[in-house]
């Protein structure tokens, strides 16, 4: 048995993150990388999320250059993996970004649980009475993958 290794073209590419919900997002910040599960809508070369503040959000608000990857395991000793890499943009609570925050919503509620990984803090976040939560998305610059495939 072997494995073969062949890019993706750019439309498998886009297909793989239209279809994908959940990747793995890296940002940095002076050097230093940090890398975090995501619940995400992808369309029209724009990724969607949703947070609570946290170092992520204070890294990417510093940096905005951040990589977005998804992968998937149809078989044994098979795998498919995209990066994105892109530029956040948070999505404020406001006129100028309203109808760009009610289409992140709208993607991301298609999906069961999307709140799930963006709304949990591992302390206990006091009573407020503005949501801390908060939308952003990922601009995609360019993209790249890979399929590795297992051959009998």
């Amino acid at each position: 048995m072997s494995t073969t290794l062949q890019n993706m073209t750019q439309a498998e590419c886009l297909v793989m993150l239209e279809g994908a919900h959940f990747g793995h997002l890296a940002c940095s910040n002076e050097g230093q990388p940090y890398i975090v599960p995501i619940y995400f809508a992808f369309r029209s070369r724009v990724a969607y999320s949703f947070s609570m503040p946290g170092r992520k959000v204070e890294w990417m608000r510093k940096n905005p250059k951040v990589c977005l990857q998804v992968e998937e395991w149809p078989s044994k000793g098979s795998w498919r993996s995209v990066v994105l890499n892109g530029n956040f943009q948070e999505l404020p609570d406001d006129d100028a970004w309203h109808e760009e925050r009610l289409h992140a919503w709208s993607l991301l509620q298609e999906h069961m649980n999307w709140w799930e990984v963006g709304s949990l803090k591992p302390d206990e976040v006091p009573p407020a009475y503005v949501s801390p939560h908060l939308f952003y998305c990922i601009y995609m610059n360019d993209m790249s993958g890979r399929i590795a495939m297992r051959t009998d």
